[in-house]
């Protein structure tokens, strides 16, 4: 029992009418949830095409000690990444320890001195900016190393400036950089064909310019890749989408040969570049999850779409709007209050399968400016393929949900979170709604 505006109210009834309210939201949106899982055959046809071109056995799945020369495991799953993201050449590496990782990598690799670095999407997720140098000092950041960097704001709408893009291209530019995903941001993440026209417009004004992707979040949602509509380069976490959850660490990067290769020297040193790095007997792992991937991926939008739908119906603001057509897998909760903010976390938490005894509490982390609270219990430490939820302590205190292996537990936790929003006072108790 609790009290409410309405009095004292039995928690039974309240998880009831939650329950209905979920389970309705989910009978409108079965149509999208139906489209969602026969886009799985587009993509693991592609996955297990790649397999095959490239004779995959068994044996690719032991790994080189020591320095890793001539390690074929690594040498097949290089060329099916390739493959399967449309580029020329891939390195999927557990050295790399995270998707900001392999994107600085990738920045530091190509850029040098003097060289102009530009931000088409805005600003930056938060991780990057101490790597550009926006934030922080003497800790080597692309700044500090004589890059110049600028960034292009977004249109009141939030959408990329392709005039003010025109006129910025007037300047000599060696690289642009695209984020697909909104990160914490309030914008719609970028489509593949919105990718498409900034590269097209990019390179007709500047051939040599390299139109670099933060692919995170967003491969496997489209039936195409950034690299396949003119991405010279795109990097990404495969403890994300690519994962399949089950890849205990590691990022990539793909795209064009030379672009591929300076990335892996800065990994691991000039002269070495791609030719070395154990898998570490890891190599099953790899591509086992990359072949689990297309499904998940498609899990996780379910559960998004489902997120969508049951904050919209009760008056919250939602990015995407449930059923819109999706280029990543991050839904954005508006809450307005990093109290109801705190109330979700802990909710989804107690229905992790690992930590659930655990109370998220705001914390800094590393690479972010602003606390975090997040739920993450996860059986790969910070894997957000598997579900969680966080959020900045920052106005206008978004909720962003992404991941989860199946849509199932997704509904169980949200069902949780919706009841304490209830319980706390977020959500009105209205059984005749």
């Amino acid at each position: 029992m609790y009290r409410s505006n309405e009095g004292v109210i039995e928690e039974r009834l309240v998880h009831e009418w939650v329950k209905q309210h979920i389970s309705a939201v989910s009978e409108k949106l079965k149509p999208i949830f139906e489209m969602r899982v026969e886009g799985v055959s587009t993509r693991l046809e592609k996955v297990l095409g790649a397999f095959k071109k490239e004779r995959l056995g068994s044996h690719h799945f032991s790994s080189v000690t020591g320095y890793g020369h001539d390690d074929q495991g690594r040498e097949v799953i290089d060329r099916i990444f390739a493959r399967v993201l449309g580029a020329d050449k891939a390195a999927a590496r557990l050295q790399f320890v995270s998707g900001t990782h392999a994107i600085t990598s990738a920045m530091f690799g190509v850029l040098r001195p003097g060289d102009r670095l530009l931000s088409v999407t805005g600003s930056p997720y938060d991780t990057l900016e101490e790597v550009i140098g926006l934030r922080g000092s003497e800790q080597g950041s692309l700044m500090e190393f004589g890059v110049e960097y600028e960034e292009l704001p977004l249109t009141q709408q939030g959408l990329v400036d392709f005039v003010g893009l025109e006129k910025a291209l007037e300047v000599p530019r060696q690289m642009i950089f695209i984020q697909r995903s909104k990160g914490y941001s309030c914008r719609s993440s970028l489509t593949i064909e919105v990718i498409s026209e900034l590269c097209a417009v990019i390179h007709a004004k500047q051939p040599s310019c390299v139109c670099f992707v933060d692919n995170c979040y967003g491969e496997f949602v489209e039936e195409r890749e950034p690299s396949e509509v003119g991405a010279d380069l795109v990097a990404g976490s495969l403890i994300k989408n690519l994962g399949g959850t089950i890849v205990p660490t590691g990022g990539y990067v793909a795209g064009k040969s030379d672009l591929v290769e300076k990335s892996c020297c800065r990994l691991t040193a000039p002269g070495i570049g791609s030719n070395a790095g154990s898998g570490f007997e890891l190599n099953r792992l790899v591509l086992q999850g990359l072949f689990l991937a297309p499904q998940m991926v498609a899990e996780s939008l379910i559960g998004a779409d489902l997120v969508a739908g049951v904050f919209n119906e009760l008056d919250f603001e939602v990015d995407p709007l449930p059923g819109s057509f999706r280029t990543d897998v991050i839904q954005s909760v508006r809450l307005g209050s990093p109290d109801a903010l705190k109330v979700i976390c802990r909710s989804f938490q107690q229905c992790s399968p690992i930590g659930s005894y655990l109370d998220p509490v705001p914390s800094v982390m590393p690479g972010y400016e602003s606390e975090l609270v997040m739920a993450g219990g996860t059986f790969i430490d910070g894997s957000t393929s598997e579900f969680s939820a966080d959020g900045p302590l920052r106005t206008p205190f978004n909720l962003y949900v992404q991941g989860g292996t199946h849509h199932a537990h997704i509904k169980i936790a949200l069902t949780k979170a919706i009841c304490e929003l209830v319980k706390s006072g977020f959500i009105p108790f209205n059984p005749s709604r």
